[in-house]
């Protein structure tokens, strides 16, 4: 087979109209580039900064429960409990005893504290002999001066009363006086009547008229009540 004509002249009709598009591609590299001044007003700003990707932590597996197996039902004997065992108590060690002193020594210390016990006992009771007998002493004395005060008022006071013409017998009559430190008597009680009205009145009468009453020698014997009796004979 013969090769067509065609070819050859539409390859070169295609060179002839490239021709022109690489002459003006060459023209247009050949060409100086254009400077172009920028002004900057602010600093560029700092690249960001990429934290690095923590690493995830690696999943935890699931625990899988265990295949529960069920145990069959099977008595198991339970051993009895030992009984406990008694406890031994240890015993009691003897303890030495006291080395014991001489006999005479001891004897001779016994009677030097019982002599000693009995000379106390025998000066508290002389002691308590004294006391009671200066009680009894004073009680004694105080007695005899009140009783002489007191026959000193009685004395005064018999010497005012007037005795009533029909009186007969010596009958007794018992008053309580009360009076102050000075003698003069407050109020006149009959305690005991003697029986005779008009010897009463009398010895009434007759206290009144003896105040003030006698004072007692000392005024650490004064009473402020006194029991006074009276008989016609005495």
């Amino acid at each position: 087979m013969n090769a067509s004509p065609a070819g050859p002249l539409l390859e070169a009709r295609r060179e002839e109209r490239l021709a022109p598009a690489l002459v003006l591609g060459v023209r247009w590299q050949s060409r100086a580039p254009e400077v172009i001044s920028v002004e900057l007003w602010q600093p560029p700003p700092p690249p960001p900064v990429v934290e690095p990707e923590r690493p995830k932590p690696a999943p935890v597996p699931e625990a899988k429960p265990e295949p529960r197996i069920e145990k069959p039902d099977i008595a198991i004997k339970v051993p009895p409990k030992p009984k406990p065992k008694p406890e031994v108590k240890p015993k009691p060690v003897a303890k030495a005893a006291p080395p014991k002193p001489d006999d005479r020594r001891a004897q001779l210390q016994l009677r030097e504290e019982l002599a000693r016990e009995q000379q106390l006992l025998a000066a508290e009771r002389e002691r308590q002999v004294i006391k009671d007998q200066l009680a009894r002493d004073a009680a004694a004395a105080r007695f005899s001066a009140i009783a002489t005060w007191v026959d000193k008022v009685r004395a005064k006071i018999r010497g005012n009363i007037v005795l009533p013409p029909d009186l007969k017998g010596n009958p007794e009559a018992l008053f309580l006086v009360t009076q102050l430190p000075t003698g003069e008597v407050l109020q006149v009680r009959l305690v005991i009547s003697s029986g005779h009205t008009a010897y009463d009145e009398a010895v009434l009468r007759a206290i009144l008229k003896s105040s003030p009453l006698p004072k007692p020698d000392s005024p650490g014997l004064f009473e402020r009540e006194l029991k006074l009796t009276f008989r016609p004979r005495d």
